[in-house]
């Protein structure tokens, strides 16, 4: 597994696209689970509206999923958010709805031990 400190760029002259996947102090992993590519976004929801983050993170991953299609369509995006985050959004049906209407990838880790505790692909 690959950690990158530094942004992960996704490049498409053709869209005309630049984008990187890596924002302040969150990460991108570029590793391989089961002989799939996988990208994961870590996102810790610091901000003080849990809601205004969710929006923030939401479009983000939704316009990386999309850019990554476009370049690398074997590798898949994560999103991979601390256990307590997990928490609050099992709180919120329609933010629920929309991670499974998008299909939005996610992955809970424990962010004491730094374990996996969840794959929702």
């Amino acid at each position: 597994m690959e950690n990158y400190s530094h942004p992960y760029y996704l490049s498409n002259i053709a869209l005309k696209i630049d984008y990187e996947i890596d924002l302040a102090a969150e990460k991108l992993l570029i590793a391989e689970k089961a002989n799939h590519k996988i990208a994961v976004e870590i996102k810790s929801f610091l901000k003080t509206s849990f809601v205004h983050e969710f929006h923030s993170v939401f479009g983000q991953y939704l316009v990386y999923q999309e850019s990554l299609w476009r370049i690398e369509p074997d590798r898949e995006l994560f999103l991979a958010i601390p256990s307590t985050v997990a928490t609050r959004l099992e709180k919120h049906p329609f933010l629920q709805q929309l991670i499974s209407q998008y299909r939005i990838k996610i992955m809970v880790f424990n962010s004491e031990n730094n374990t996996i505790t969840i794959w929702k692909a």
